[in-house]
């Protein structure tokens, strides 16, 4: 994942464009296109805010009244009418929708090989473009941008997404011993609070099976919240050994990601025992699960498992390839094969593995 890591400092998260930059925004391609509707923007649609791209915007300012910076603000966009609007990501994209965020969609889709026009126009070769890859990327494929393909996208091309909140609420499973009062009690939450949540009567048996419910402020009274190795490797052997891998490779993965300190963070924000950037954790929730993880360490292996187990799925079962993917993104694997510092990375982690 650390080549991808580095792709993600590329990215601004704003929109302010206050001079020419090489680093590539796929926003930035919705401002290229209104430009263009505008007559003032004849350049490629490359989301790369260059002299062309500035000039134009200064010139847009400037015939429009408006404070000429070069930066295309809020006061900006409005001006630009509806290409100048929304941003990607705000809202789910159907058939026959138009503005900035349809243009960005088709930016993105173009430069995965799906050769779709950039008109900002939610048209028809669009939507199957979208459908081709919604089922390259075992989506449902139904020409709708959403949530999970927004999900996606990020996760493949580090574009800044307005995401939609993930559901406040983690989990637990009622296991044989547990009662509603000592759940709640080492939960740090109130008995009263807790069957209200999950609609259960106190005074009722609780079922060993039944999925519990918890408020995002509360953990979940059996995660793993500390970074002592043994928990940690206990951990790893759960969620490898429920995702059929090989626990020995788990533990090699994660150490050489982390030397299995939760608390690691890496200068671009990929967090925890895993190492894992919020996208590829947004993606793991929205796409492969389908429901959110708690942002604890054990989570943080969850989430690690759940994205190898996919990665060894789709290499078929190739595990110096998956974790190539892992390293510097499952496309790139596929379009150029693995990079030679993939292949250090991955060396090191089959080496280790023998160890552990």
């Amino acid at each position: 994942m650390r080549l991808r890591y580095l792709l993600a400092a590329a990215f601004a998260a704003c929109l302010a464009v206050a001079a020419p930059a090489s680093g590539l925004n796929p926003q930035h391609a919705g401002l290229q296109v209104a430009l263009r509707a505008q007559g003032l923007y004849l350049g490629p649609i490359d989301a790369i805010v260059g002299p062309r791209t500035l000039a134009a915007v200064r010139t847009f300012q400037k015939s429009h009244d408006l404070h000429v910076t070069g930066i295309a603000d809020g006061s900006t966009r409005r001006a630009l009418g509806p290409l100048g609007k929304p941003l990607f990501g705000s809202r789910q994209l159907a058939k026959g929708m138009f503005g900035w965020d349809v243009a960005v969609l088709q930016f993105l889709l173009d430069r995965h090989g799906l050769r779709v026009p950039i008109n900002a126009y939610m048209d028809g070769p669009t939507v199957r473009g979208l459908e081709r890859y919604q089922r390259e990327l075992h989506l449902t494929a139904d020409g709708d941008a959403g949530p999970a393909t927004f999900a996606a996208l990020g996760l493949q091309t580090r574009v800044p997404v307005r995401t939609t909140p993930a559901s406040a609420f983690t989990h637990y499973v009622v296991k044989p011993g547990d009662s509603l009062t000592a759940i709640a009690t080492r939960a740090g939450t109130t008995v009263s609070k807790l069957a209200q949540l999950n609609k259960l009567n106190p005074a009722r048996p609780l079922l060993i099976g039944t999925k519990l419910r918890f408020e995002a402020a509360v953990a979940s009274p059996t995660a793993v919240t500390s970074t002592d190795a043994v928990q940690v490797r206990a951990s790893l052997d759960h969620w490898a050994t429920y995702y059929g891998i090989d626990p020995r490779l788990a533990r090699a993965l994660a150490w050489m990601e982390s030397g299995y300190n939760n608390a690691e963070v890496s200068s671009v924000g990929a967090q925890g025992i895993m190492q894992l950037l919020p996208t590829t954790w947004s993606y793991v929730e929205t796409v492969l699960l389908g429901h959110p993880v708690a942002h604890d360490a054990d989570g943080n292996v969850e989430v690690g498992m759940t994205y190898l187990h996919h990665l060894l799925g789709a290499f078929n079962g190739n595990e110096k390839l998956a974790l190539s993917a892992w390293y510097q993104g499952e496309r790139s694997v596929r379009a150029q094969g693995p990079l030679q510092v993939s292949n250090v990375f991955v060396a090191d982690v089959l080496s280790l593995r023998d160890r552990m």
